[in-house]
């Protein structure tokens, strides 16, 4: 489980960042409708157009996800000299805070690609491009056009479609004349040969691409590590983060570690541009100073949000912010465990080699006193286990009228600060029960009570533990609070 409240400053910074994109653009095109008969001339639905979108898609739908997070973005691209590039170009002039070179290159076509979508299922996709390198005069413009956008842009995103922008030794050029200005690369790969990359500092691929690439096959995360470790130490990279739809994403550094980012979509609409999001959330992060595991986090959650929604969409960031908002809430509901599920939790830690501490109490109306307590119970061990009187054992202890909250809303409060680790409901009129089948290293009351009297605390010290008396927080108590109110 993880505090995802402290990555709200992370997203909250990103309007701060300033990102280059370079790769291959394209024109991306829904054409959309419903489908209600089959057509009489041949056993294909017949599409009723409803209406036609167009947008920048590609390496410019990596720019537009960029921009949509509030940070600024500065595409290079090469497209033909035709009607496709200059649509292309009104498209991108009517994006805020993204701007463009687009090297026009006689010998190609804009390559358009056009979705045919009846209802919420695509039909068909036609696409229209020129396949090869740029010709000298392009490729020359092009490089010189990355180069200027990185002057003043923290990190750069080559987004390769394998259409031939990136091709011809360009990737390397631009790799090398980044490092040398010590800008961050990310790579969205494309194709078997990975030469062209060397010296990135993070490769995005996915797992159909991650297999061609190593030569392995991909049947399971052990398989995705160790595939990824190869392509790490043969092109000298600063680590992998193979996305892998359903499976979430695994980012492997060049130091050998790992870690597996569990897959956050609740709904799958359209996976289309699932990627592109994540790489430019991966980008805008690291390029505002973010540790890569939390960027990877961020983009893991942003990638989760946008195959909830219809074509290569984008994520905004105070999407973000709400999303990891709601996390938070489902973090803190998985913080309250049966006893059973307790101890299994106390298993791992201690395998982990941590500290469990535990400390009781009804918490009926969570005041600063008892966040005093608690995160002086927190600051003595490793992972903290919070008895929770059950609403009957309150009434019998404190009376009629007692709880004020019932024990639902008492353990999600509890389970939302970070202090607390897990919270386990009884119902007893003392947790003696609990810390027996528990077995705390430490034991933690408030200094109100004299040693001798806290419950339970000559066992924890019969089997090595300690008992921590805390200082108690003067002129808060829920009694008086209740008191107050009443008046």
């Amino acid at each position: 489980m993880t505090d995802r409240a402290r990555l709200l400053p992370l997203v909250q910074a990103m309007s701060s960042a300033r990102v280059a994109v370079a790769g291959d653009v394209m024109l991306d095109i829904y054409v959309a409708g419903t489908v209600e008969r089959i057509s009489p001339e041949a056993p294909i639905p017949v599409l009723r157009v409803e209406r036609e979108t167009a947008m920048p898609g590609g390496a410019g739908n990596v720019a537009r996800n960029v921009a949509a997070l509030g940070a600024a973005v500065r595409l290079t691209a090469a497209v033909g000299a035709d009607d496709a590039a200059r649509r292309l170009d009104d498209l991108i002039a009517a994006e805020a805070r993204m701007t463009a070179t687009l090297v026009a290159d006689p010998t190609r076509k804009t390559a358009i690609k056009t979705r045919y979508v009846g209802g919420n299922q695509q039909m068909l996709r036609t696409d229209r491009e020129t396949v090869g390198p740029l010709s000298a005069d392009a490729r020359k413009r092009l490089i010189a056009g990355v180069k200027t956008a990185l002057a003043d842009c923290a990190v750069l995103v080559l987004s390769d479609y394998g259409k031939g922008a990136l091709a011809d030794g360009v990737a390397a050029e631009l790799i090398a004349a980044a490092k040398q200005m010590k800008r961050t690369v990310i790579v969205d790969p494309k194709g078997r040969d990975w030469s062209p990359y060397a010296g990135a500092d993070v490769v995005k691929p996915n797992r159909r691409e991650l297999a061609l690439a190593s030569g392995a096959e991909i049947a399971g995360n052990d398989t995705v590590v160790a595939a990824a470790r190869t392509l790490i130490a043969r092109q000298g990279l600063g680590a992998v983060l193979a996305t892998l739809g359903p499976d979430g994403m695994i980012l492997v550094r060049a130091d050998g570690k790992h870690k597996h980012f569990r897959a956050e979509a609740r709904e799958v609409f359209d996976v289309s541009g699932a990627g592109d999001t994540a790489v430019a959330v991966l980008a805008v992060l690291l390029a505002t100073g973010a540790a890569l595991a939390d960027a990877v986090l961020i983009a893991n959650v942003a990638a989760g949000i946008v195959v909830g929604k219809a074509g290569a969409a984008v994520v905004a960031g105070d999407e973000l912010a709400h999303a990891l908002h709601r996390q938070d809430l489902k973090d803190a509901e998985a913080k309250v465990l049966t006893l059973g599920q307790a101890l299994a939790r106390v298993r791992a830690w201690r395998g982990a080699k941590f500290k469990v501490g535990f400390t009781n109490g009804c918490f009926d109306l969570l005041h600063p006193g008892h966040v005093s307590l608690l995160a002086q119970a927190r600051a003595a061990c490793d992972k903290l286990i919070v008895g929770l009187n059950s609403d009957a054992s309150v009434t019998r202890l404190k009376g009629a009228g007692r709880p004020v909250q019932p024990e639902a809303a008492r353990s999600a409060v509890l389970a939302s600060l970070a202090a607390v680790d897990a919270v386990v409901v009884f119902a007893e009129d003392t947790p003696l029960t609990l810390i027996e089948a528990i077995r705390p290293d430490l034991l933690v009351k408030g200094a109100d009570y004299a040693k001798d009297k806290v419950v339970g605390g000559a066992l924890v010290e019969q089997w090595g533990g300690k008992v921590l008396l805390a200082e108690i927080a003067p002129g808060h108590s829920t009694s008086a609070t209740i008191a107050k109110l009443a008046r």
